[in-house]
């Protein structure tokens, strides 16, 4: 049975990565919303069998800034309001528990670099389990607020709140399991003034990509493995 995948994408670089294999194996079809320079409206998310809406280098909360923010918050509002499938990773999961009507505030500091996450008894019971002392890509400073009814599924000291779930179908993750290690040199330049004013040194995460980038997408792949077979156990998925 083929099934659509839609990923609604902020920036270029921040793409399906390490997803895309895995959904195209699956047998998805894959395509890109680029939210700041397209419509995002609740048809376009509705329609799909799974959406994926990815990270990006602005907050929830700027939408004074960026309005196109506000049309999308809306859109997926829709879709979950109609119970579908939706994974948002970092800014994803932010609008995702923004849309769930949780809170996102900017915290003032940040989290960059690979380090491993603790999870929480539900996480560890999760199709997160794979994680469990693995280090996986962190590059946030928001924080989202756990939304009503969702588990909390993982933390780290500085930010105790770092993935969700909302029943089989939804999916929220701060961090970026999707990030592919061996392109890890376009987010470094991507992100290189974030990393030049956080003090950061691009060549620590060059060398720890290198060091977990192959454990880490080996665990991804059990993680997204097990959470598609449980939506696709779900009568709407493939509709």
């Amino acid at each position: 049975m083929t099934r659509d995948v839609l990923a609604v994408r902020h920036v270029p670089f921040e793409d399906l990565g390490l997803l895309a294999p895995l959904l195209e194996a699956r047998g998805y079809r894959t395509s890109y919303l680029d939210s700041p320079v397209e419509r995002v409206t609740p048809e376009a998310l509705l329609g799909p069998d799974l959406l994926v809406v990815l990270g990006g280098p602005v907050g929830v909360y700027d939408d004074e800034a960026y309005p196109f923010l506000r049309e999308e918050k809306a859109a997926i509002q829709a879709r979950l309001d109609a119970g579908l499938p939706t994974l948002g990773v970092c800014l994803g999961a932010q609008l995702v528990a923004a849309a769930l009507g949780a809170d996102v505030e900017a915290t003032g500091r940040t989290e960059i670099g690979y380090a491993p996450l603790s999870l929480t008894a539900e996480g560890r019971g999760s199709v997160l389990a794979a994680l469990d002392g693995v280090p996986v890509l962190h590059w946030h400073g928001d924080q989202f607020a756990v939304p009503e009814g969702a588990t909390l599924l993982a933390e780290t000291p500085g930010f105790p709140h770092q993935a969700f779930a909302l029943g089989p179908q939804v999916l929220g993750l701060q961090f970026h399991l999707e990030a592919d290690h061996t392109r890890i040199e376009q987010w470094l330049v991507g992100h290189a003034h974030e990393l030049a004013s956080a003090g950061i040194d691009p060549g620590r995460i060059r060398a720890d990509a290198a060091a977990h980038g192959p454990e880490l997408a080996a665990a991804t792949a059990r993680v997204f493995e097990q959470w598609l077979d449980g939506i696709e156990r779900v009568p709407d998925v493939g509709r």
